[in-house]
Formats: structure tokens, C-alpha cells, sequence
């Protein structure tokens, strides 16, 4: 049946992104130079601490359950949503994902950078505070915890909004899929998981992943001769 062939496609792809994290080795103290390296780039984490002491009480619960369901939760939901419902949005937003995924891996195995919360900055880790999940332990058997740039979370938001507002037909509801991105941005540097340098990133091979999947070029036009 199609859909576990798709099962398959982004099981394989999972398997494969794991296997990339194997180059790493878990080598914090490069990740934590590579994050002084992006700080100093951005001019210092002051835009990082100014985000996440700008939010706090209910708002940081809200940002930390947001940062856990976009990649749990919505990506999956509305991968499934697009298949059943636009399945031609849904083949482009696979495949953008997908060899976005695939673009990013060599990114992380070459150049790990420690997220805000494990560089020695001083900022809360508000998702293991806020949430009942602890960004640390058994749980980074499932993503890799030096891999913060580029950000995939905001990538893959903006994917999703950008497929969700060409499917639906109400103004609101397109205004309403176009505000995940931004919404998940502001999650992962509240929540000290990346920087704004990761943001950037994230977008920008998220969009070299769409342009790589839809770029068709054009047919060479043969000379006519008389």
C-alpha cells in the first residue's frame, strides 16, 4: 500500500540522519567552540537572553509545548493531513522535507554546535523545566542534542505553514498557517535551543531543499535551420 511505502521512505531517511550523528561522537566541547564561534558572528547571545527573559510564567509553557509538538506532533499531523486531503502539495512537502533533511546532515556532522542551553551561557533549558520532557538522558536517543544549526524546527514550520496556507481557501485560515513559522522560531530562542543564527540557517536549506525538489530546467531550444 502507498502509505507504508511513504512510511518507509521517511523511516529510511530517520535511519539515515541517525547514522550521521555516529560522525559527531557526542564531541560537546567542539559544539560549545562552534557556539562561540556563531555568538561571535551574532555579536554576542544578547538577543538570545533578551527573548527568553522577555517570556516567562504561562508564556514559556506555551513556547516549550510548542517547541516539543512542531516536530512531534504538527509535522507528522500534517504530513498525514496533505496526504490524505492535497496529496499534489503533499508530494512536494515530502520530498522538501526529506532532502532537507538529507542537505542538513552533512551541516551537522561536520560543524555540531551547542544549542543556548549547553553552551555555558547561563540560560534556563525552559522545555525540561516547563514540560515532562528533559532535553537530556534517554531522550536524545531521538534527535541529536549538538545540532542546532541549521534549525530544522524553523525550517520545517515554514514548510509546513507555506503547504497548509496553499491547500486551505479561507484568508484566515492561510494568515493562521503562516504564523507557525514565526510562532516556532520564537519557541526555539525562548526556549534556549538555538540562536538566531540558527533560525537563518534553518530557513535558507529549507528553501535551497524546495528549490531542489521543484527547480525543472529549462529544454535547450535546437537551432532550426532552413
Amino acid at each position: 500500500m502507498k502509505w507504508r511505502r511513504e512510511l518507509l521512505l521517511f523511516g529510511a531517511a530517520y535511519l539515515l540522519y541517525n547514522a550521521g550523528r555516529g560522525f559527531t561522537s557526542g564531541d560537546i566541547d567542539l559544539a560549545v567552540a562552534n557556539a562561540d564561534w556563531v555568538l561571535g558572528l551574532e555579536g554576542g547571545p544578547s538577543i538570545e537572553r533578551s527573548v527568553q527573559d522577555a517570556f516567562g510564567g504561562v508564556w514559556m509553557l506555551l513556547l516549550s509545548h510548542v517547541y516539543l509538538a512542531a516536530q512531534i506532533v504538527v509535522l507528522p499531523g500534517v504530513l498525514v493531513a496533505m496526504y490524505r486531503w492535497a496529496p499534489r502539495i503533499y508530494l512536494r512537502l515530502r520530498d522538501t522535507v526529506i532532502v532537507t533533511w538529507m542537505l542538513s546532515l552533512p551541516v551537522y556532522a561536520l560543524f555540531p554546535v551547542a544549542p543556548p542551553r549547553l553552551a555555558g551561557l547561563g540560560m534556563t533549558d525552559a522545555v525540561s523545566e516547563q514540560s515532562a520532557v528533559a532535553l537530556a538522558g534517554h531522550s536524545t536517543w531521538f534527535y541529536n542534542p549538538i545540532a542546532a544549526v541549521p534549525s530544522l524546527h524553523c525550517g520545517f514550520a515554514m514548510a509546513l505553514g507555506v503547504a497548509v496556507a496553499a491547500a486551505v481557501q479561507r484568508r484566515w485560515l492561510k494568515l493562521l498557517a503562516l504564523s507557525w513559522g514565526p510562532i516556532v522560531a520564537l519557541s526555539t530562542v525562548a526556549t534556549a535551543n538555538h540562536y538566531v543564527f540558527d533560525v537563518v540557517a534553518g530557513l535558507a536549506v529549507t528553501a535551497l531543499g524546495y528549490l531542489a525538489v521543484t527547480w525543472r530546467p529549462r529544454p535547450v531550444l535546437k537551432a532550426a535551420y532552413a
